[in-house]
């Protein structure tokens, strides 16, 4: 079982084509791209934490719908986007608006937003996050998950850790 990150995959949001730059000629592409990739990356018996922002403005239908075609066992870190329609989703294997997990002998923080402190931040905590679509630098031990940055598709924590972003193809 490998563990994975992802955030901010807005499903469904046209908006986020020109907001984020994405580059795909239609939501519909971006949808499917974004379940493509996630698949190829993740398999049946892994963890993906998603930090937020899963679907915009869908009906639950249809995140339902997306949420089933992603591989893997899905938490959720409540995003600014996410609503009771989104966090209610029977397809979820936990919500919760904060988490801490040790992975790797390492403490991970995770939520939704970029923090300035974290708990354990001075003994090696690394806090993992959305929210910024790479427009943040990151502080020491803090990544931004969202697929805008690592080529539209979930990460591991030794991609992470690597701090190679992967362009999009």
């Amino acid at each position: 079982m490998t563990v994975f990150f992802t955030s901010d995959t807005h499903f469904g949001h046209g908006g986020a084509l020109g907001l984020f730059g994405r580059p795909f000629a239609s939501v519909a592409e971006m949808d499917a791209e974004l379940i493509r990739r996630w698949n190829d990356s993740v398999g049946p018996e892994d963890d993906v934490w998603h930090l937020g922002d899963f679907a915009i403005r869908q009906r639950a239908g249809r995140m339902a719908e997306i949420l089933e075609a992603l591989a893997g066992r899905k938490h959720l870190v409540v995003g600014n986007n996410d609503g009771e329609v989104t966090t209610s989703l029977p397809g979820w294997a936990s919500v919760q608006p904060y988490a801490e997990i040790m992975l790797d002998d390492t403490r991970l923080v995770l939520c939704h937003y970029p923090f300035r402190s974290w708990n354990g931040m001075g003994k090696g905590a690394v806090n993992l996050h959305g929210h910024s679509h790479g427009r943040m630098a990151p502080l020491p031990r803090q990544a931004d998950v969202g697929v805008d940055l690592w080529d539209f598709r979930p990460v591991t924590l030794a991609q992470l850790r690597l701090g190679r972003r992967r362009k999009a193809r």
